[in-house]
């Protein structure tokens, strides 16, 4: 098994990220019959453009990490302190905005170790719930977070180009 290491990205990594943001949701989501080609086109341009990505890199209130092997990157991780939406119940909450691994790197611990550092960065900010949103048409995502211990707890929409679409909405109490 190959090594996995990982570190939280900087603006210096604007470039790199949002190629892998670009490849690793193009790669899980292309495929799908209910995402047509030009709402992906249009939602991947403008989420994981280089000025998108850096302003988000930007932001004090959340914290890319990321995962490489052999000198590559091969998945990352996403959160934000402090957001909520309906039907999350925390006091100081954190957002798994976006957890993706290459798809050579599926199954290979990419996510499991990028989720348990995102843990300990919760931890490290004393959150009291982590909460994400799920594609109601993803359900090996699905399943990954029930196993992390996430529950439903309602939905909201997600506009993929001009297609509104269903997340599932999922949060654990944090220790």
């Amino acid at each position: 098994m190959t090594k996995i290491t990982l570190r939280k990205a900087s603006i210096e990594d604007a470039k790199l990220l949002a190629d892998l943001s670009y490849k690793t949701f193009y790669d899980a989501f292309h495929d799908h019959p209910k995402n047509a080609p030009e709402d992906m086109k249009a939602y991947m341009k403008k989420a994981f453009s280089i000025t998108t990505i850096s302003v988000e890199l930007e932001d004090k209130n959340s914290t890319f990490i990321l995962a490489e092997s052999d000198e590559r990157a091969v998945g990352y991780a996403k959160v934000t302190f402090g957001t909520l939406e309906d039907g999350i119940s925390a006091l100081r909450p954190i957002e798994l905005n976006r957890l993706y691994a290459t798809q050579d790197q599926i199954g290979n611990g990419v996510g499991q170790k990028l989720m348990d550092r995102c843990y300990e960065i919760a931890s490290e900010n004393e959150c009291d719930v982590m909460w994400l949103g799920v594609w109601e048409y993803n359900p090996r995502a699905q399943r990954f977070y029930e196993k992390q211990g996430f529950r439903f707890v309602g939905e909201h929409v997600f506009l993929l180009g001009k297609d509104p679409q269903t997340d599932l909405l999922m949060q654990k109490e944090l220790a």
